[in-house]
């Protein structure tokens, strides 16, 4: 007798007989085939999908290490050891899971933001804050007071305000500035407000020294790259005045000593108008009406350093003030 597929189904036993010709497959045999078949199958599937797992990983790594590779190029990044190389990645690959999922939700319209991958996306929060948010210096509210020849005040503040107001298109901001690895940003602040009000009133746009107020405005209690004030920078160049920044050029590095030179002044302050905390709407009159204006933020968060473009809509804002040349 021949067995096959199509005839496997009509077998019959006799009930006192369980004789079988040599040549053919018993039914327990049979399914002992078929299941050994069905492991085989299994194991082959799940060889497949196990081997397919393992080349997405590898794929997804060396996505990630070649954008790694990539954006220290594009940055100059380089490190002393290997350890330092896993910590800073691990700081990077934390940074590029926030901007992806940020971004899209940017995308969708449901953030009015979007962030970058800079130079600043290998950096832990404590560290950056450390080297950078300068401004950040312990101040009270008596204290700033005390620095302040007024407060800022209008009975117009609910006039109608212009959309927009770009003072870079109206001539009263320099070129993008980098302080480096220095807390000097109390003294970038500084001179910007000082740099527009000075254009507003002799129409000549002068980058003036932030590295004079590094060396030499100590004596007012600020603390050259371990942190300032930017009011303090305005008492002190209330009483100093201020040379540009081609004659007293930035080192990102305090100076042994000051090295100002009366005779280079090229612009002075005389007076420092501090605008009331947390009063956002007199903040707004005063972008729109007087020009830019310094202003105090908590620069720790990550969603902060990695910032590209839109409106940042989170609390960051401590404190507002504005030299007037």
């Amino acid at each position: 007798m021949q067995i096959n597929e199509g005839m496997i189904y009509n077998i019959k036993f006799s009930p006192c007989s369980c004789f079988q010709d040599s040549n053919s497959w018993s039914s327990s045999e049979t399914q002992a085939g078929l299941q050994d078949s069905r492991r085989s199958v299994r194991m082959r599937v799940l060889l497949a999908v196990a081997a397919l797992v393992v080349v997405v990983g590898a794929a997804s790594v060396s996505m990630e290490d070649q954008e790694f590779e990539s954006w220290k190029q594009e940055h100059g990044k380089s490190y002393s050891s290997e350890e330092e190389e896993s910590q800073r990645k691990m700081s990077w690959l934390t940074s590029r899971n926030l901007v992806l999922e940020h971004n899209k939700l940017a995308d969708q319209g449901l953030e009015s933001y979007t962030l970058e991958m800079n130079e600043f996306a290998d950096m832990e929060d404590q560290e950056f804050q450390d080297l950078y948010s300068g401004s950040l210096d312990c101040s009270n509210n008596t204290e700033t007071e005390s620095l302040c020849t007024s407060t800022f005040t209008t009975e117009s503040i609910d006039d109608d305000l212009p959309c927009r107001v770009d003072w870079r298109e109206k001539g009263y901001v320099t070129g993008v500035k980098m302080q480096r690895g220095c807390s000097s940003s109390w003294a970038f602040s500084a001179t910007g407000a000082l740099e527009g009000q000075w254009f507003k009133k002799t129409r000549k746009l002068i980058w003036l020294s932030e590295q004079q107020l590094i060396d030499c405005a100590g004596r007012y209690g600020n603390h050259g790259c371990f942190g300032g004030l930017a009011v303090r920078a305005f008492r002190y160049t209330m009483h100093r005045g201020l040379e540009a920044g081609y004659s007293y050029p930035y080192k990102a590095r305090r100076s042994r000593r000051c090295h100002f030179d009366q005779r280079k002044v090229r612009a002075t302050c005389h007076g420092v108008v501090c605008l009331p905390r947390g009063n956002e709407r007199a903040l707004k009159y005063a972008v729109a009406k007087v020009g830019p204006i310094s202003v105090s933020v908590d620069a720790s968060r990550r969603s902060f350093r990695l910032y590209k473009s839109g409106q940042l809509q989170q609390h960051f804002l401590f404190y507002s003030s504005l030299g007037l040349g």
